[in-house]
This record gives structure tokens, sequence and C-alpha cells, in this order.
């Protein structure tokens, strides 16, 4: 259900709706707009509650919403969801979302101090604003936090931590700038849910044989808990090819457009788990309306043992960097380059 607001809608009023929902047993999330205000409502609906909220002082019109993705939804919410993130000692203001694209690049893991600093290093000097790290392979957790906390400071460098259960969720919450949740845990909803009471930015990636629906009613999870700011994160579908590890499905991005108001990226190496075609897909996703890309950086060393064949080098990753800065304004869109 979505209650929308009149224009001149007072904050007693808007508060007063939003009171009104809580005591009917369910809850309520307050969406942000222009140029009225709105609220979703989550929970059992009936005729009743529907003519209660209507005759509420400052409401315009109460409706129900028709997919079951409520908040994840375009019908929620006209406007694009932007994720801002304002300047903070070491690292500049930085958007995921609207008219910037944003570039989040790092390692599969963290191997020790001079891997992660070599490659912070490349990824800060071509302009990226998200150090974007996996597993703590060759690092225990005390020294990765350690790591990762002076990479910030250093290079003014986001942070964001992908976490495989409750556990390692936590702990990536406590130094983290975003959270990611993995193709294999897309429909692990007590991790989406508790991810949703962290307060985080949370990256949700499609699982490998999800739908359109089933990826938004993962979001959904998340939304549900009063986090609104999530980003969606394509890398790949099952499919029958064997030229690539599996199938980038770039159709996805004008179809969460017209759908949701969410931002998607799009991870071209673990679609594809080819080097080679991290690139050329990277440039289609920009083109096909992708809010950003998200890379593994490899450190070129012999010894670096969890790197992918999908991990590419600091040369291409500089070629990347140009390549899209070019392509994104024919698109509206553009590169911010710190």
């Amino acid at each position: 259900m979505l209650v929308v607001m009149k224009a001149e809608a007072t904050p007693e009023q808007i508060q007063g709706v939003c009171q009104a929902v809580e005591e009917l047993g369910l809850r309520a999330h307050l969406l942000g707009g222009a140029p009225r205000a709105a609220i979703g409502i989550t929970g059992n609906q009936g005729a009743e509650e529907l003519e209660k909220l209507k005759a509420l002082p400052g409401v315009a019109e109460v409706t129900r919403l028709l997919k079951p993705y409520k908040l994840a939804s375009r019908e929620a919410r006209q406007g694009d969801t932007l994720i801002c993130f304002a300047a903070s000692g070491s690292c500049p203001e930085a958007t995921i979302g609207g008219r910037t694209l944003a570039i989040l690049a790092g390692p599969s893991a963290l191997e020790g101090r001079e891997q992660t600093f070599t490659i912070a290093e490349q990824v800060a000097a071509a302009g990226a604003q998200f150090f974007r790290c996996g597993g703590f392979e060759g690092a225990g957790q005390g020294e990765a936090l350690e790591i990762l906390a002076a990479i910030r400071a250093c290079f003014g460098l986001r942070l964001v931590a992908e976490a495989n259960d409750s556990r390692s969720l936590d702990a990536a919450a406590e130094w983290a700038d975003i959270l990611q949740i993995g193709t294999q845990n897309m429909q692990n909803y007590a991790l989406l849910k508790r991810a949703g009471r962290l307060r985080k930015p949370v990256i949700v990636t499609r699982g490998l044989s999800a739908t359109l629906e089933e990826f938004l009613m993962a979001a959904e999870y998340v939304l549900s808990e009063g986090n609104y700011e999530v980003i969606l994160c394509e890398s790949g579908v099952r499919g029958f090819a064997d030229h690539a590890r599996n199938t980038l499905d770039l159709s996805i991005l004008p179809a969460v457009k017209r759908l949701s108001h969410l931002p998607i990226v799009v991870d071209p190496g673990q679609a594809t788990g080819q080097r080679e075609s991290v690139l050329p897909m990277a440039r289609a996703a920009v083109a096909a309306g992708a809010d950003g890309i998200l890379v593994e950086l490899g450190s070129k060393t012999e010894s670096a043992f969890s790197e992918g064949m999908q991990s590419i080098d600091p040369g291409q990753f500089a070629r990347m960097m140009d390549e899209l800065e070019e392509i994104a304004p024919v698109v509206g869109r553009c590169l911010v380059r710190q």
C-alpha cells in the first residue's frame, strides 16, 4: 500500500500518518520524493485499513501496490534512488546513481599489506572512488581491518566488503562504507534482513538463476527493514554457452530502470570469468544504462594465489577508466575521477 500526501502536507501530518500506520500493526516507510511525500506500508492490509488512512489530514490518495516488491518498485518512488556519501576525512564526496558513474575496484581477497596497498594505489591513481575487497585469504580479520583503515586514510577510497554470513556481515559493518551480499546469498533472507538493520548501503547481487522479480524481491527484504540505500548488482546468470563462465544479462538494465528506482551496477568479470572480456562488457554495460562497474584488479604478482581469470591488470584498469570516461557523456552520464 502507498499513501501519497498532499503537496502542502505538514511534517506533523506526515508523522501522524506514520503513527496511524504503526497503530494498525503495520510498518510505515517514509519515502522521499518531490513534489509530494509518500509513505510505503508493508504488512497485511484490508479495505477497512485503507479507508481509515484515506480520512487522515494531509492525505491525497491511498493506493494498493500491484508488484510483489512494494518498496523497490517505481510505484513506490518515481525518482531514482541516489546513494550519497558526504566528504569525510580523506574521502571526497561520492554518489552511486543519477548521472554519476561509479567504479568499484579491488582484489578478490586480501592477502597481505603489500599486495593490498599496491592494488589500492593503482585504484586511486586511475581515479576510482571505491575500493572493493572480498575475503581475508592471506590476512586475519584483525590485520585486514588495520590494512583497510590505512587504505582509506592514505588514498581516500571508500570501502566495499562482501559478507557471507552474519558474523562477517557484522564485522564488515564496523569498517566498510558499503556491504555486499554475494550471488550465493541472494535468497538468504535472514542475512538480507540483518543487512537491512545495519543502516549501511547494501549491494544485493543477482543469483545465478534468479528472475528479475526474484532479484527485486531480494532487495525488498533489505528495504523492508528500513534501509533504503540498496544497490543492485548484475553479475551473470547460468546459461548453456561454453565461451564464458556465465551469461552477462545486460537486458536486465533497462528492465530494472523501468520497474525500480534502485541503482544497478554490473560485475563483468564474475559474469564472464575472462579478463579479456571485462573491458568490452564494461563498455557495453555503461552504454546499456549501468550506474557503475565492479571489477577485480590483480596485483600482477605470482604470489597472489586468490586472483582468478577475471582479474584485470593495472594497465587494463587504467584503459577501462579512460574508455568509460569517453562513453559516459554519450549516454548522459559522467565519470567522476578523484
